[in-house]
Formats: structure tokens, C-alpha cells, sequence
């Protein structure tokens, strides 16, 4: 099981938590997730708290700030989701810089962006110092359900082949002289996605007929077993506690 190469989102390195195992990174990442989610959205300190410790581990991992920031740009539609909620959801309003915004709006929106900030920067930060087949084998450790984790895998394994594909039948289009400026040529682009989608199709069946032959049953083989030490679990463990510790302070004050 595995990608074969290194993802992008991925930095090389050697730090603690590059050495720490991926089961346990996945769940200490899990954990401080819920944790940010449950905290209550008018304690602003906490979740200044939450930036902090992400700033620390990712200090820690030796993972640059620029890099992590500009794989967080994936965000960008759920901020832009965020920054129209005050003007469309109803009840109290309130003026904000002449303009007339909703109060529940506003609450919202701020509980949208920064949490969702912070669980991005998390997963991104996971990313960065998990390579894919480890994430993969750290789920499997985890108990994921097999099937989940091999529907992953293969999204992984042959996302780039089906990338290829589309790019060969884009250099197809442009060759003969097409290119999309309307909705007039919206029928070719609706015919080469479903073109694109029957070669995948049969890509499947090919590489599934190709397992079978080769005595896949409905599992995948681990090849490595990966285990962790009461140490590394402590390790791993340090971030959720913390940050279990700033929401419950965040409910008590």
C-alpha cells in the first residue's frame, strides 16, 4: 500500500514529530480538532491559545511558516462562504463601517473562519510531516474500515494517472484547433468529461481484474506494521492536552 512518491504537501525532515508514528500524529491531530470545535466561539483567547500551540509544533517540526500559509489557500472558499454570511442571515442588525450586518451573522462567520483556520492548519501541518503511505498505514492502524483506507489509497495512486489522462486530452483539443470561450463549447467539455470518465472506468476494471488474477481477495497486505511507544503516545499526546486544557478553561470562565 502506497503512493509511490511523496505528496506535495509534504516537507522533508527529521524533526520529533517527523519521527513520531502516524497513527499517532493522526489522532493527536484529531483530537485537537474537537477540541477547537467545542470550544465556545466568544472566547476569543482560546483559540489565540490554539494558534500558539500550532505555532509551536510546527516550530518544533521545523516547518516554515510560508510553507504552511500557502497550503492553507485551499481555505479560500469557505472564507469567502464566511464573509457573505453577515449580509444574508437575518434578525438583529448592527452597523459596521456604514454597512447594515447581521449580529447572528457575524457570530457565524467568525466561528466558520477560525476554526476552520485552525483545523486546516492542523491537517496541513499533519501533511507536512506525514508522507501519504504512512498516513495510509497510520488510518489502517487505527482500525479505519479496510475498505476506506484502500478506496484512499487508490485515489492516491492513480489521481496523477487520470491528471495525465486530462492533460493528453487537452493538448488533443487544443491541436485540432478548440478552445473554450463560451457557453457555445460548453457540449465539447461536457463530451470529453464523460470520455474521460469512461476510460477511468475501464482503467478499474482493468486494475481490478489485474488484482484478482494476482490473488486480491478484498484486502490489502501491510507490509510494515507500524507501532508506537508509551513515549511516543505521551509525545504525540502533549498538543490535544493542551488544548483540552484551554477549552475547558474556556467553558469555566
Amino acid at each position: 500500500m502506497g503512493a509511490g512518491h511523496a505528496h506535495k504537501l509534504y516537507r522533508h525532515g527529521h524533526s520529533a514529530v517527523h519521527r513520531l508514528p502516524p497513527h499517532c500524529k493522526i489522532a493527536a491531530a484529531f483530537g485537537f480538532v474537537l477540541a477547537v470545535v467545542a470550544t465556545p466561539r466568544e472566547v476569543f483567547w482560546a483559540f489565540g491559545a490554539y494558534a500558539l500551540l500550532l505555532g509551536a509544533t510546527a516550530a518544533a517540526a521545523r516547518v516554515p511558516a510560508g510553507f504552511l500559509l500557502k497550503r492553507m489557500l485551499v481555505e479560500v472558499p469557505f472564507v469567502a462562504f464566511a464573509v457573505l454570511m453577515p449580509f444574508v442571515a437575518e434578525g438583529e442588525r448592527t452597523e459596521v463601517l456604514g454597512l447594515s450586518l447581521s449580529v447572528s451573522g457575524l457570530w457565524g462567520a467568525w466561528n466558520i473562519l477560525v476554526k476552520g483556520t485552525l483545523g486546516v492548519a492542523a491537517s496541513v501541518l499533519l501533511a507536512s510531516t506525514t508522507e501519504l503511505r504512512e498516513l495510509l498505514l497510520g488510518l489502517q492502524r487505527l482500525r479505519m474500515p479496510p475498505m476506506l483506507v484502500q478506496i484512499a489509497s487508490f485515489m492516491i495512486r492513480y489521481g496523477d494517472v487520470i491528471t495525465d489522462e486530462m492533460r493528453r486530452m487537452r493538448i488533443a483539443r487544443l491541436s485540432r484547433g478548440f478552445e473554450a470561450r463560451g457557453i457555445r463549447h460548453w457540449g465539447v467539455l461536457a463530451k470529453s468529461a464523460g470520455a474521460l470518465f469512461i476510460r477511468s472506468y475501464e482503467r478499474g476494471e482493468r486494475v481490478h481484474l489485474a488484482m484478482v488474477s494476482r490473488g486480491y481477495t478484498g484486502t490489502m497486505p501491510v507490509i510494515d506494521e507500524v507501532t508506537a511507544t508509551r513515549s511516543q503516545w505521551v509525545r504525540a499526546a502533549a498538543l490535544p492536552a493542551a488544548a483540552l486544557a484551554v477549552c475547558l478553561t474556556g467553558w469555566s470562565l
